[in-house]
């Protein structure tokens, strides 16, 4: 799941939207409740529908949230689970922290646990390099999930590849192979960025030194890249590149927490900064904030108070109507339009900033 992911099911505004969420055990015995569970739930849908709807229409969307359903691997899957289902839409996520288990028919699906799952876990990219083939995967922690589509999974067909080499008197093979893998790792690079253009992330290399130094010589993301892992995973499973990649993005985004603490400091300094959750609110959303730094617990519902939707106030009850239940995320959102990134911190590491501080363009 990545952003363009969500930004797709935000956009979708038809009834009904159907959302699914459940939290699912992982252990024995209750993994075994997760079917049943998720069975009842898809019921519940059918049941709601039709009170609403005719017979062809409600089987239309029972048929694809039991497809969806039945793509599901309870044995692997992590602690929450969301379905979507619209005339336009179907599409699952799992999600790596239990959520409140319900069903939401409305005209917009329920999106605010995978806002969350984005905002709040440390995500990051994986390329496994390979002629055969190069894996994109999604990384939240120390677990990935293979990207499949967008050209993805993506084989090497020239020569050295799929295709032999032509070889007789003259011919360099070596040369020839060489740039046939520079030509296939610069369209990885490509179709990475199309990609992660929409979702910016930490990304984690991986391969045989030699696919390694092709990548770096030819890819345009080079900054993106914050950890190296030379070996060979072409027939790894997913978990194990995650154990050998995780820990080189963690001490990166260790690194960039700290730093970012130290880019506060110094805007605290040259008064470029603003602390507090109606001071963020407002610099975020008028564009100017180009970091927000966040403790990670902190959650606050706010109500807007003006028209622009610049002005804020923190409120007991984030379920009230007209209430934003957490302005936190919302800031992010802000933030992330604007180019700009969100770091989270340990608790009580922005206490002089009342737990939120943003570091201004201007």
């Amino acid at each position: 799941m990545n952003r363009q992911d969500v930004r797709e099911l935000q956009q979708v505004q038809e009834y009904p939207a159907i959302s699914v969420l459940m939290p699912v055990h992982r252990t024995v015995p209750d993994r075994e409740q997760n079917p049943i569970r998720l069975k009842n739930l898809i019921r519940e849908v059918e049941r709601r529908l039709h009170e609403e709807f005719d017979k062809r229409r409600v089987q239309a969307h029972v048929e694809k949230l039991e497809a969806l359903a039945g793509e599901v691997n309870f044995s692997e899957s992590r602690e929450g689970l969301a379905l979507f289902v619209s005339d336009s839409a179907a599409q699952s996520f799992h999600l790596p922290f239990p959520v409140t288990e319900r069903v939401i028919i409305d005209d917009t699906f329920a999106t605010r646990d995978l806002v969350f799952t984005l905002n709040r876990s440390p995500r990051y990219w994986v390329l496994a390099l390979s002629e055969k083939p190069t894996r994109l995967y999604m990384g939240t922690r120390d677990e990935l999930t293979e990207v499949r589509g967008r050209g993805f999974p993506m084989t090497m067909t020239g020569p050295g590849g799929a295709s032999r080499i032509p070889g007789g008197h003259g011919v360099d093979s070596s040369a020839r192979r060489d740039d046939s893998h520079r030509h296939f790792f610069q369209e990885v690079d490509q179709k990475f960025g199309e990609i992660a253009g929409q979702d910016p992330l930490p990304l984690a290399v991986v391969g045989v030194e030699r696919y390694l130094a092709f990548f770096r010589e030819v890819s345009r993301h080079q900054d993106a890249i914050a950890a190296t892992v030379e070996g060979n995973y072409d027939e790894s499973p997913a978990h194990e590149i995650a154990r050998a990649a995780w820990p080189g993005i963690e001490s990166w985004l260790e690194k960039r927490r700290k730093d970012r603490l130290n880019e506060l400091g110094e805007a605290v300094g040259a008064h470029r900064y603003a602390s507090g959750i109606t001071e963020a609110w407002r610099f975020s959303k008028e564009g100017r904030a180009r970091t927000v730094l966040v403790e990670q617990s902190y959650a606050c519902p706010v109500r807007v108070t003006d028209d622009a939707g610049l002005v804020v106030e923190p409120v007991a009850d984030g379920t009230a109507p007209g209430v934003v239940d957490d302005a936190v995320d919302e800031i992010i959102e802000f933030v992330w339009a604007g180019g700009g990134d969100a770091v989270f911190v340990a608790d009580g590491e922005l206490s002089a900033h009342d737990r939120i501080a943003v570091i201004l363009r201007y």
